[in-house]
């Protein structure tokens, strides 16, 4: 690219058969007194123009200074375990922002000398007011002049406090974090402003359209009837008015103890994230006093099996005049595997052969969509409006559903031959629709993780699992051996 100083009467004309530019005198005296005669080629029509090489400095302009990473540095997730149990980790990864967490291994699967809902309590009351900061709106703006957000959520087994910032506000955004987590106000106004938005959330719950939130919660209590991953996820409508301060405080005595967490950092350097643990989190006392970690919960889920029904009336909650479709929504599961067994890759890959989505995708090997509920139900009855495979994989067990929604008189018997030839699937695997499948696996295994809050949220989940964490490449060759 090319800067041209042209005077007013200055011309370039384009040759017709050369194909070169021709500049007249006046800019070429110009640039042979700034650049020199190296800047301008003769070509044999006779013509010249200015040529600046894209690998030659402009004058005046400081040197690029780059990036550089060290060995395997950008490979590597660092992980240190401090004097008091609490683990470390982090991966570096180029970038002005982090995202910077406190995973707890906690969740509604730990409630069972409780009443259930506690851990959806805790969701709700992350990053309100604490020993430090008088409300959310304080924490929102010392967050803000980082660039930082912040949010938390619950699973079965985890939660995780979140914090995605500017690098240089480290220090900031950890003491924010330990402040949250371990010295929480609980105030009575916050823990009823609490009840009313799980109120809320429960009634959304039951009138969303979208059953999948529901069926997921239904299926757990099936297959793991009243233990551990079939505890609800959801507090109970009777449990709202149970939960107080005095509860929550004797439930985080037993498990949000250092020893069950990990603060996991992406984008920063590892000796500055633990030193700013040891700073904020080596000697801190939480507000509820010494943890007891002896009153954790360490049963293991037992499948039972089961079936959960629900009828809905959705009519009251149509918008405009066309009525919600009257619709079955079934899921069929089986109990699958740990994530810490050798088979939860294959799970993972017959999962992904499985696929499906809605109806609205359902294109056809014109669009690419070759997952057996695709092949075998979507294409073939027009009137399935959902068929989906999902596979749910915990540290002792594991769950692989079908999710079907079509007219009641047809969804029974299609999701049940397709689940039939989902079980005997072995005997009549094709090669490629397997290689395909681990292709796919790959694939969006990888995409996932070029985003840097899936990355912490895969650091943090793995070493709180495992005390280590596998890297993508390991994965893949994980997937591809079988």
């Amino acid at each position: 690219m090319l800067s041209l100083h042209h005077s007013p009467n200055a011309t370039v004309k384009r040759s017709q058969h050369s194909y070169k530019y021709k500049i007249n005198a006046h800019d070429s005296v110009y640039d042979y007194c700034r650049f020199g005669i190296a800047v301008c080629r003769q070509y044999s029509s006779g013509s010249a123009y200015p040529s600046v090489s894209l690998s030659t400095p402009l004058p005046g302009i400081p040197k690029p200074v780059f990036a550089s990473v060290d060995g395997q540095e950008k490979y590597e997730t660092k992980i240190t375990t401090l004097e008091n149990g609490l683990k470390v980790a982090s991966q570096n990864k180029f970038g002005q922002f982090c995202t910077v967490g406190i995973l707890v291994n906690s969740g509604s699967r730990h409630e069972a000398k409780y009443p259930s809902g506690i851990a959806h309590f805790l969701e709700k009351l992350s990053f309100s007011s604490t020993a430090q900061f008088e409300s959310k709106d304080e924490i929102l703006l010392t967050l803000e002049k980082h660039g930082g957000i912040c949010d938390c959520q619950t699973s079965r087994d985890t939660t995780m406090y979140a914090v995605s910032a500017e690098v240089k506000g480290l220090d900031t955004v950890v003491n924010l974090l330990s402040d949250a987590v371990l010295q929480p106000r609980l105030l009575d106004e916050e823990i009823e402003m609490t009840r009313m938005a799980v109120r809320f959330e429960l009634e959304d719950l039951n009138m969303r359209p979208d059953p999948e939130p529901l069926l997921t919660e239904m299926i757990h209590a099936a297959a793991y009837r009243g233990n551990t991953v079939g505890l609800p996820r959801f507090c109970p409508p009777e449990n709202v008015e149970k939960i107080d301060r005095k509860l929550l405080h004797k439930y985080l005595q037993s498990y949000y103890c250092p020893q069950r967490m990990v603060l996991a950092g992406v984008g920063v350097e590892h000796e500055q994230l633990v030193q700013c643990a040891r700073k904020y989190l080596l000697n801190v006392k939480p507000v509820w006093g010494a943890s007891t970690p002896a009153n954790v919960d360490k049963s293991v889920a037992q499948y039972t099996g089961g079936i959960v029904k629900m009828v809905k009336d959705m009519s009251d909650v149509s918008l405009g005049p066309t009525p919600i479709p009257e619709l079955t929504h079934i899921m069929i599961g089986l109990e699958s595997c740990s994530f810490l067994e050798d088979d939860f890759i294959p799970f993972a890959v017959l999962n992904m052969m499985m696929g499906g989505g809605g109806s609205f995708s359902a294109g056809g090997p014109g669009k690419g969509m070759f997952t057996r509920l695709y092949l075998n139900v979507l294409n073939r009855h027009h009137w399935m409006y959902n068929a989906t495979s999902y596979h749910h994989s915990y540290e002792d067990s594991g769950l692989l559903c079908i999710h079907a929604s079509a007219d009641p008189r047809q969804v029974a018997f299609v999701t049940q031959s397709e689940f039939v030839a989902f079980i005997a699937c072995n005997l009549s695997l094709v090669q490629m629709e397997l290689e395909r499948a681990k292709t796919q696996l790959k694939s969006m295994l990888m995409m996932n993780l070029e985003s840097r809050p899936v990355i912490f949220e895969d650091v943090g989940r793995q070493v709180l699992a495992t005390g280590k964490r596998k890297l993508p490449h390991e994965l893949c060759e994980l997937i591809s051996k079988y």
